[in-house]
């Protein structure tokens, strides 16, 4: 780096999303006198709204974006830099943005999160998405569709389902249930009726669904056919939605390379009308996109919507310098959220968690861990520098998530789906059509993990049933009687 250092902070943060933004602000109440930089590559930043402590473990909150100006004014020991970071000299403790210019740092914290797992890149017609604010402004871009394939299992998979209104959707998953990362068969079950109900202002119960229960046959498709009420899309007649079970993307191509190489063998999904033939351009798909499936379906569609996680933004750091890489490709932390490079820290999506994980959290790279581990960080720099020591934060004994979807309040507990407990677990399954699904995992007679979807009231005693590992054999099934008040037993 020949540049010559403009500035040297105390404390700088990468990322204005969640992470890098409570980081910020945890560093400012810390130490208030601090001097701070955050390098953003945008204008905007993300903040944390509305924040509520549900329980010991579980938080809700709202995220929204914000001018970088709002966060410099609550903190006048702030300085926000723009544009992104080009390059990062650990040695030299410097940071490089893309205009040139060079700062140093005391202590640096990578929140640069993660980006969506695109199945292609630069293909137009393939959008990735990654968290449920992007599924809505999504929106706009499908208001014009008449079909989209939706690749991804998660819970984004889920919630985009859901929000599009008048096209079809076709859905390909790779387990044998929707939901998979969040949910089980069950959970998944229980959800799709509300795929089929009508979505009034969702204060109405649903309607009795039409669905089928039996688990379609290895390679079928399940067919939901809805009589949804669509305010704004082209089609107007039922909408239909398809998943296609046990299934990945083999190949994606145009219209234009279909006709471009003769030799294809790809087969025409039913009714669809396109050859594959070099003299046959006059039939040739009607669709800008294709999709083939590892089934050996092929579906025409306008967007093909890759919903399939994110991959940890490490672009700019790695060069030239020597971080400790995890499996996913994530910067490796340890209990203090420290990388294998000095006075270099890293919180969010960009990390993995690679200290001695307790028996009930894992890792899953939501916008509640974003925040926790943003503040965590916030907390293990301040502390290192005035020498204070510091304990693992309790938001890492027991993983917890609040979400909604499908407009049901949903709680992850623990190892919710059973996570690495292989088989010596049992669950507890009760379920309310249209009402609620309460699902409990046992292992050794304790409780483990837990899904609670609807307006349950269970939450905080099942949270204190897996933090204090009471043994639970005694109750069997009566666990989840209805009839029984189960907070009372355990006050």
């Amino acid at each position: 780096m020949a540049h010559k250092k403009e500035k040297t902070f105390q404390f700088m943060i990468v990322g204005g999303g969640i992470a890098g933004v409570t980081c910020v602000e945890q560093l400012s109440s810390q130490i208030p006198s601090a001097d701070i930089a955050l390098i953003t590559a945008g204008s905007h930043i993300k903040a944390v709204t509305n924040y509520k402590q549900v329980s010991k473990t579980l938080e809700e909150f709202d995220v929204e974006e914000r001018p970088s100006s709002v966060l410099e004014a609550r903190f006048p020991n702030l300085t926000v830099i723009h544009p992104a970071v080009k390059s990062l000299n650990t040695q030299s403790h410097t940071v490089e943005t893309a205009d040139g210019r060079v700062f140093g740092y005391e202590k640096l914290c990578i929140c640069s999160g993660g980006r969506p797992k695109l199945l292609t890149q630069d293909n137009p017609y393939v959008l990735g998405i990654r968290d449920t604010d992007s599924a809505q402004a999504f929106q706009k871009q499908l208001s014009k569709a008449k079909r989209i394939v939706i690749v991804g299992n998660g819970g984004i998979a889920l919630e985009l389902v859901y929000e599009v209104e008048g096209c079809e959707v076709i859905w390909a998953v790779k387990d044998k249930a929707i939901g998979n990362t969040f949910f089980d068969a069950g959970a998944a079950q229980f959800l799709i009726p509300s795929l089929e109900a009508d979505k009034p202002e969702r204060a109405a119960p649903c309607r009795r669904p039409r669905y089928t229960t039996e688990e379609p046959a290895a390679g079928a498709s399940q067919t939901f056919t809805a009589g949804l009420s669509l305010p704004h899309g082209l089609v107007t007649d039922l909408s239909s939605f398809s998943v296609e079970y046990e299934c990945e993307v083999e190949k994606i191509f145009t219209a234009e390379d279909l006709h471009n190489s003769p030799q294809q063998t790809l087969r025409p999904e039913n009714g669809e009308n396109w050859v594959c033939c070099s003299d046959s351009s006059a039939n040739l798909g009607t669709w800008p996109v294709y999709i083939l499936l590892t089934n050996g379906k092929t579906f025409g569609c306008d967007f093909v919507v890759s919903a399939t996680g994110v991959v940890p933004n490490t672009e700019p750091f790695l060069h030239g310098n020597n971080f400790a890489l995890a499996d996913d490709a994530g910067l490796q932390v340890d209990d203090h959220m420290m990388t294998s490079e000095p006075d270099v820290y890293a919180a969010g999506d960009v990390c993995t968690a690679c200290w001695e994980h307790s028996p009930l959290w894992q890792q899953m790279r939501l916008w509640t861990q974003a925040r926790q581990m943003g503040w965590y960080a916030g907390r293990c720099m301040a502390a290192h520098v005035l020498s204070e020591p510091i304990e693992l934060d309790f938001c890492f004994e027991l993983f917890s998530h609040i979400t909604k979807f499908f407009n049901y309040k949903v709680v992850l507990l623990g190892k919710f789906n059973a996570q690495g407990l292989g088989p010596n677990h049992e669950l507890l399954v009760r379920c309310t059509k249209g009402q609620e699904y309460v699902k409990v995992v046992l292992s050794g007679g304790k409780m483990v993990g837990a899904v609670l979807i609807g307006e349950t009231d269970l939450e905080e005693t099942f949270e204190n049933l897996m933090l204090n590992q009471m043994d639970l054999t005694q109750y069997g099934e009566e666990l989840l009687n209805p009839n029984i008040d189960i907070e009372d037993y355990f006050d």
